[in-house]
């Protein structure tokens, strides 16, 4: 089997393709069958939320590898834009890296630089990487692979970021900017005002920033708002991620209580 057939990142194709991404993201579940279960799901894509959990990279690094074995696209969201933990988490099996809370381009460029190997990045060589099923290759084939399917997607999560969303926009390596769409909303000082004005005008100004330069825009935290994220999609956007797996099994046992309590007993 060859690189190119080992080494492929579905969700790049798909927004290559102008498709919608729909994306889970995984904060409960510590085990590898949330993999599959994203899978059967229907979903393109998972990411693993090291930031708001208490996993650790081995656990992040085992589902993660499991996600590429069933065929479905990997990420992992930092607590930290270090890069110890993100060559971490991509060395364990992340296909990208989701970095919060970016409000600059330097920032940005740091991301890049931690996340992509030499010449693009400072990312440091590991033999044995997962995502090559555990064989070696000429080192300056599997750079150049493993570069082109690693993505950076960096967080909209502040006003200031806004701003410079065409200056972060701009910078190379960068693929994806997800708008964490609470964190934006308690920055700007309407905390769960989804329908406010400014909301929207920051998702023009990423799109109008990231469709400029070449870049993609996702939506995050319109899980509960169908007809915005609609809308977002409909303005440009193209990742999605649609919540996290406690949401989605509360959700579904407090349907199933709630029926059970409206049945009528004759």
């Amino acid at each position: 089997m060859s690189l190119d057939q080992i080494l492929r990142n579905r969700v790049k194709e798909k927004l290559a393709n102008d498709e919608v991404v729909a994306s889970m993201t995984v904060r409960l579940v510590r085990h590898v069958e949330i993999a599959r279960i994203a899978r059967t799901a229907g979903f393109d894509a998972l990411y693993v939320d090291v930031e708001h959990s208490s996993f650790g990279l081995d656990t992040t690094g085992q589902i993660c590898m499991m996600a590429l074995e069933v065929g479905i696209v990997p990420f992992v969201r930092v607590p930290s834009n270090t890069p110890d933990y993100i060559s971490r988490a991509l060395d364990g099996g992340a296909l990208g890296v989701i970095a919060p809370h970016v409000r600059s381009a330097e920032e940005a460029r740091a991301v890049v630089s931690a996340a992509k190997f030499p010449p693009f990045g400072e990312r440091g060589i590991s033999a044995g990487l997962p995502h090559l099923h555990f064989r070696s290759f000429p080192t300056v084939e599997a750079f150049a692979a493993l570069n082109a399917a690693t993505m950076v997607v960096v967080q909209f999560e502040s006003a200031d970021a806004v701003e410079q969303a065409e200056e972060i926009a701009a910078v190379d390596g960068v693929d994806l900017v997800l708008i964490g769409t609470n964190d934006l909303m308690a920055d700007m000082g309407i905390p769960g005002q989804f329908e406010h004005p400014r909301v929207r005008d920051a998702f023009a100004r990423t799109i109008a920033a990231c469709r400029k330069h070449g870049k993609h825009v996702g939506v995050g935290g319109l899980s509960t708002r169908p007809q915005l994220m609609a809308e977002m999609v409909g303005l440009g956007a193209r990742y999605v991620s649609t919540g996290t797996d406690l949401a989605f099994l509360l959700g579904a046992a407090t349907q199933k209580a709630n029926q059970v309590r409206e049945i009528n007993i004759p």
